[in-house]
């Protein structure tokens, strides 16, 4: 008897064909050279032929983006799409010395939660920061990247498809997400991400299969926050990929102090292995307490390293551990709690590089830089 079991892996497959943009055939992406992101979008390739044909164009003659000497288009090396523009170069020595100027960040804002040990409140971070951002009228999707389900279970959520179906089946964003309060979706997760583990491994471009999924799907936000598991997995190195910035809680004890170095290494991994430009946003210290000299030694062992990208302190809170059993946010729980102060710093911290987008409607403009109220109750702002 026919369960829809072959009517389902044939629409998943559908899904996960990709349009080539030089020749117009559908295929299934393999290789990483056949995703290139440019303008803020992405562009897929289907063989070499069609990449030469997409970088090179017509061929001839250019000039040299570092030493303006003229020369003629011959191999792929030679160009470099970044940012809707295109850099050419005569020769690799050249385009060793080529360094793109910096430009604002396109589309959503991604910032990764991700800290390779547990217990340094990466869950109650990703949540309250993807609240407080909503709050000011931003459009914040929450991705739970962790097969605990812990950001589901601390909003009382619990999603019918997720993250394991946009990876593996190619659902689209949109059908997936839980709306859970104003301007706030969810992308849930549950113990099914550790069979998605096992298909990434096998997938050629194993360390970008959740960049190609989101892909301009979740463009309508603009602001993304990814809840990541303490560990570093296949499915973090996708977060990694995926994002543009990481936020790191750092518990303010020894032992997390010496694993922020890790953190600091698996980034410049992304960077030289990964090839993926992902920017460290910052440190967020955590369960600070002043009367500990552990706390105080912490706090200024990473100001001392960090500099500005240490963030204020968040500090221990009993309200912030109650919130999840009562399934709130802080800002909804103990509005005037110094949990819900603290994480308020935090959002207004990280609001410069979270624009707000335009809308037609009104929606969003003129958005105060402070949280203006909490879900349930009203907050008072801060100066």
């Amino acid at each position: 008897m026919d369960d829809g079991r072959g009517d389902r892996g044939e629409r998943g497959e559908a899904q996960r064909a990709s349009c080539c943009d030089v020749c117009g055939n559908d295929f299934e992406v393999r290789f990483r050279y056949q995703v290139r992101e440019e303008a803020g979008g992405y562009v897929y390739v289907c063989s070499t032929r069609c990449q030469r044909a997409l970088l090179l164009g017509g061929g001839g003659e250019t000039c040299c983006t570092v030493c303006e000497t003229p020369f003629e288009v011959e191999y792929p090396h030679q160009v470099v799409a970044k940012d809707g523009e295109r850099a050419y170069f005569c020769t690799l020595e050249c385009r060793a010395k080529w360094r793109p100027a910096p430009r604002a960040p396109r589309g959503p804002r991604r910032i990764a939660v991700f800290n390779h040990k547990g217990g340094t409140g990466k869950t109650t971070t990703s949540i309250n920061l993807a609240a407080g951002l909503a709050e000011t009228g931003r459009r914040v999707l929450l991705v739970d990247a962790d097969g605990q389900g812990n950001v589901g279970a601390s909003l009382g959520i619990r999603g019918e498809k997720t993250l394991y179906h946009v990876l593996v089946n190619g659902l689209p964003v949109e059908e997936a997400v839980v709306p859970v309060r104003d301007n706030l979706d969810v992308l849930t997760s549950n113990e099914m991400l550790a069979a998605a583990e096992l298909y990434l491994a096998q997938r050629p471009n194993r360390d970008r299969i959740l960049r190609e999924r989101m892909g301009d799907r979740a463009r309508g936000y603009d602001v993304i926050v990814l809840d990541c598991a303490p560990a570093l997995s296949l499915m973090n190195q996708n977060a990694l990929v995926y994002a543009d910035s990481v936020l790191v809680p750092v518990a303010c004890d020894y032992l997390s102090l010496v694993g922020v170095k890790q953190v600091l290494r698996t980034i410049k991994n992304v960077h030289r292995l990964l090839k993926h430009d992902v920017e460290l946003l910052g440190v967020v210290p955590t369960f600070y307490d002043v009367r500990n000299r552990i706390s105080r030694d912490a706090l200024t062992a990473m100001q001392k390293h960090f500099g500005e990208r240490c963030f204020l302190p968040i500090r221990v809170n009993t309200k912030l551990r109650e919130a999840p059993s009562a399934k709130q946010t802080i800002f909804e729980y103990a509005p005037t709690s110094h949990g819900a102060r603290d994480y308020l710093k935090l959002v207004e911290r990280i609001l410069p590089t979270s624009p707000v987008r335009a809308r037609g409607d009104g929606e969003g403009a003129g958005a105060s830089p402070a949280v203006r109220r909490s879900f349930a109750r009203p907050v008072v702002a801060t100066a």
